[in-house]
């Protein structure tokens, strides 16, 4: 006699589906590298040497501090930080299982829970790193101050989210096309390594240049990171509203072509992949 099916609560399902996405994010974590620390070591390596690679750039420049009177190494690891958890997070979301993969055939799984345990498993990844180099920093070379670390923490968070939402987007063009998708974020990501703003001080540009980086919501998070992680300086060209906001309204389009295409989704694409 066939089982009659089981009503849950909204409440159980919710922490059901946050127990598949937290089982997800592990195994996205492990499918990086078959040994999960080595693969954890070898991120905090790169995170490590972008830094140190930046840092003797602007010491060879000469303009070390970036206009900010403060800890150059602080300027330097503001930028990097936020710069590698949102392109990360792009690329851990264009690289979810999409609704044609087989781990959809298993009955719980869904494409909700493949892209939240995409983006959460690079989350984890990126703040152990940034913990991991901080600790290094403030250990062997001098104590590092933070003015304001709550407030430079959660511009992390925005810069993972507006990340995964610009993810999303890249993520609905794969379905119908994934070179184009490939190309467009790999540009993205490219374009990014100077229009993020990482590499100066918006407060610092003229005014005909500014133009050039305000579309970018990552220049706005780079910037106001900076005025919470430094007591001397105060973003005046750049606010908290605008990512915020083009956040928010990447992520409902994007979840919007997500669910268009899930409900449409053919196993012939996956010949295309």
């Amino acid at each position: 006699m066939p089982s009659q099916p089981r009503h849950r609560s909204d409440l159980v399902a919710a922490f059901s589906m946050m127990e598949l996405i937290y089982h997800g994010a592990v195994r996205s974590i492990r499918k990086t590298h078959g040994n999960a620390v080595l693969g954890l070591l070898i991120n905090i390596a790169q995170t490590l040497m972008l830094v140190f690679v930046i840092y003797f750039v602007f010491l060879f420049m000469g303009s070390l501090s970036g206009g900010i009177r403060g800890d150059p190494m602080l300027y330097v690891m503001t930028g990097i930080f936020i710069f590698m958890v949102h392109v990360k997070a792009v690329s851990a979301v264009v690289q979810a299982e999409g609704p044609t993969s087989p781990m959809m055939n298993h009955a719980p799984m869904n494409t909700n829970v493949a892209i939240g345990s995409a983006a959460l498993g690079e989350l984890y990844i990126q703040i152990i790193s940034m913990v991991a180099v901080l600790f290094l920093y403030n250990a062997i070379w001098q104590p590092i101050e933070v003015m304001d670390p709550l407030g430079a923490l959660l511009m992390m968070l925005l810069a993972w989210l507006s990340g995964v939402s610009v993810g999303l987007l890249f993520l609905a063009i794969k379905a119908f096309s994934p070179a184009s998708a490939a190309m467009g974020s790999q540009l993205y990501t490219r374009i990014n390594v100077f229009a993020s703003g990482k590499m100066f001080v918006a407060n610092t540009l003229p005014g005909m240049l500014l133009p050039y980086f305000t579309w970018n919501p990552l220049f706005h998070v780079i910037d106001q990171a900076r005025g919470f992680s430094f007591l001397n300086y105060t973003p005046n060209t750049t606010n908290v509203t605008f990512p915020l906001l083009v956040t928010l309204g990447a992520l409902l389009l994007g979840f919007i072509l997500e669910n268009y295409i899930r409900k449409r989704a053919s196993v012939s694409w996956t010949a295309r992949q």
